[in-house]
């Protein structure tokens, strides 16, 4: 039977966008890693009506709540009153937390306040769970056969107490199936595309395994999830599935599961011994910051030049004069010349170049606003792509600079 999770933030701070909301998605990620489907997610201030329509609502589609925030000290911490509230009990101090928080505030030569004290106090029915990192404890209720879990919100105490403690206690609650996910990494391919090619093979997928599109940023993200009581077959049948869509998308295919295309890129260049350097003008050094993103990226990343203005390219770079004079600074001929040069100047086994127009002026009619050019050299020439991606300043740089690792992995695996 499968198992459902409702996971309810509380705090003004989110909802005013004061602080980012990442406890819901380590949250979601840790359950589904036990089998737990995630139904829903709520976010709701610091209003007591509001957290008690929010924990009925709760209540009615899941069989798992769990809540993060509002166990502070001050005023507007009303969690466990509220919760205390819904439950029908109330609150008492809980004698060993007490004693817990005295000896942390006396190592720490403070004073203990009343609302110190407050910390300790835990619902009457409920099991403490304890927080090492922090002085608020977490909270463990079953209520009406569903289990609550209160949990501070501080992202780091909250990971310990779900790592060390709260996925611990819900194995041990349900029998829960497995849930298993296989992501393929694609890129430059679009959605539609990419559905059209592989409309049979998804048609044919078993009933236990269920695909989901995952596009952002020029790459579409396949995740394959099965659902089942045995492990090890889920496993092998969404491997079986893997290696029939393969040919089928083979080309656009960069990696599996977590790894990022900068990643990928980077094993491939260390398996077959080969390093690159870069040449860019419209990205501004972004390629080169994709690279050094990852820690041992020296092994095959020997550095980059940012040629941003013409002076640069033929002073610096060594582009000619009348290359740029003939075809203009945004040109296949520059672009190639570009990554020629910097290959040379770097003695690397490829060289990456960038040139294009970010806007939100320049361009030309025949090379419009987002037109970018790309090149890779190598031993076997040197190749180029053409791109018009017209988005804002920002976008147009992280796109250019997917496509250029893109082109380099092309250009590796002999692609291009």
């Amino acid at each position: 039977m499968q198992i459902y999770a409702e996971i309810l933030t509380i705090g003004d701070e989110i909802l005013y966008g004061q602080i980012q909301n990442t406890n819901t998605h380590y949250i979601s990620q840790a359950l589904s890693e036990i089998g737990v489907k995630v139904r829903h997610h709520t976010t709701v201030g610091d209003d007591e009506q509001a957290i008690l329509t929010a924990l009925k609502q709760a209540h009615d589609r899941a069989d798992i709540i769990l809540m993060t925030g509002g166990l502070g000290p001050t005023k507007d911490d009303i969690t466990k009153k509220t919760l205390c509230k819904f439950w029908e009990t109330d609150l008492i101090i809980h004698d060993e937390w007490l004693r817990k928080l005295e000896a942390f505030f006396t190592k720490r030569g403070r004073p203990m306040l009343e609302s110190n004290i407050q910390q300790a106090a835990m619902p009457r029915t409920a099991t403490l769970l304890d927080n090492r990192l922090g002085t608020a404890p977490g909270i463990w209720q079953d209520f009406q056969g569903k289990i609550y879990v209160s949990m501070p919100g501080v992202p780091h105490e909250m990971e310990v107490l779900m790592q060390e403690q709260v996925l611990t206690r819900l194995r041990a609650h349900f029998t829960l199936p497995y849930i298993v996910h296989k992501v393929i990494h694609t890129v430059a391919i679009g959605e539609s595309f990419l559905a059209e090619k592989i409309n049979d093979w998804e048609e044919n997928l078993p009933a236990h395994i269920r695909l989901a599109y995952l596009p952002h940023n020029y790459q579409v993200r396949l995740r394959l999830t099965g659902i089942g009581n045995d492990r090890v077959q889920i496993e092998g049948d969404i491997a079986q599935e893997v290696e029939k869509v393969m040919p089928l998308i083979e080309k656009f295919v960069f990696g599996f599961d977590k790894i990022t295309l900068e990643e990928a890129v980077g094993q491939l260049l260390m398996t077959e011994n080969k390093t690159v350097s870069t040449a860019e003008s419209c990205t501004g050094g972004y390629v080169a910051h994709s690279f050094t993103k990852v820690a041992g990226s020296s092994k095959y990343f020997k550095g980059g030049l940012v040629a941003y203005t013409q002076e640069i390219k033929t002073g610096v770079l060594g582009v000619e004069t009348q290359t740029i004079d003939a075809h203009t600074a945004v040109s296949e001929q520059t672009a190639k010349e570009m990554a020629i040069q910097v290959r040379q100047k770097f003695n690397t086994d490829f060289g990456l170049a960038t040139t294009g127009y970010a806007g939100p002026e320049g361009g030309t009619p025949e090379q419009p606003i987002g037109t970018v050019w790309i090149a890779c050299a190598s031993e076997k020439g040197v190749f180029a792509q053409n791109h018009v991606i017209p988005l804002d300043r920002m976008r147009h740089i992280y796109f250019a600079t997917v496509l250029a690792l893109d082109l380099l992995r092309k250009n590796i695996v002999g692609l291009e």
